[in-house]
């Protein structure tokens, strides 16, 4: 049986591939952000890994290249986490000004988000698109799913209910709230939430992660661990895969 693959785009921390990498899947990382290649091995056992590849994901030529490397090889499940910043609700009153700049500046990042969709369409794989509340919903079309990391905070193990990167800043068990949306396809699957208790109003995160510095927003973006594990026990398992 040929390895089976996961692809993620826009991806700078790797935290929603780690579950399929621990289990044995092969996992590209594409970001900006990567200094050239790098590789982390997961579960040797099963020889799962996840290599990180520098890559402009605004550049069309970059995902018409992606699609070609991995079109004809076993890849089962895809994910993308686009920049939101010229689209999240919360950074409106900065559209004006954007928009003095370059008009179309939320029709550039909008097609952005499609241009991934085509992609995964085209290679006929399950996959999600994560964003915050934003001007997809209108430009592009309603999300499919919504949903708060605390709503699967319970698929955290006790033993690891601290974040083991940004324990500082990330509520344990992922029990914040956070209204996170997905556009998806190809047959992918919500996953059952398991609820944790939270402290009502802003997390303490949502304080402390207030800034704009590049790390601040990589923090803010990292997938939640409880959602990412969700995910892949939803839909790694699933009969298509069956004949893999």
């Amino acid at each position: 049986m040929k390895k089976r693959i996961v692809l993620s785009l826009y991806d700078f921390t790797g935290e929603a591939l780690k579950p399929w990498a621990k289990a044995g899947y092969t996992c590209y990382a594409f970001d900006i952000q990567h200094e050239g290649w790098k590789i982390d091995g997961f579960g040797k056992e099963c020889g799962g890994s996840i290599h990180y590849r520098k890559a402009d994901l605004h550049d069309q030529a970059t995902l018409n290249s992606i699609q070609s490397e991995f079109g004809d090889k076993p890849v089962v499940f895809g994910m993308a986490f686009p920049v939101c910043t010229d689209m999240a609700v919360s950074g409106a009153a900065h559209f004006k000004r954007k928009a003095q700049v370059n008009p179309f500046f939320q029709a550039d990042a909008v097609g952005h988000v499609t241009a991934v969709s085509r992609m995964f369409n085209g290679m006929a794989i399950p996959y999600f698109i994560e964003n915050p509340i934003s001007v997809l919903a209108t430009m592009w079309r309603k999300p499919d799913h919504y949903f708060h990391p605390y709503e699967y905070g319970g698929y955290i193990p006790d033993d690891e209910a601290e974040h083991p990167r940004w324990p500082e800043y990330i509520a344990p068990y992922d029990a914040y709230p956070k209204k996170t949306c997905l556009w998806t396809g190809g047959g992918f699957s919500m996953p059952t939430k398991s609820e944790v208790v939270f402290n009502k109003g802003h997390s303490k995160q949502h304080l402390k992660l207030g800034g704009k510095s590049q790390r601040t927003k990589d923090i803010r973006s990292a997938t939640p661990r409880g959602f990412a594990r969700a995910v892949f026990e939803e839909n790694a398992y699933s009969f298509r895969f069956s004949h893999l």
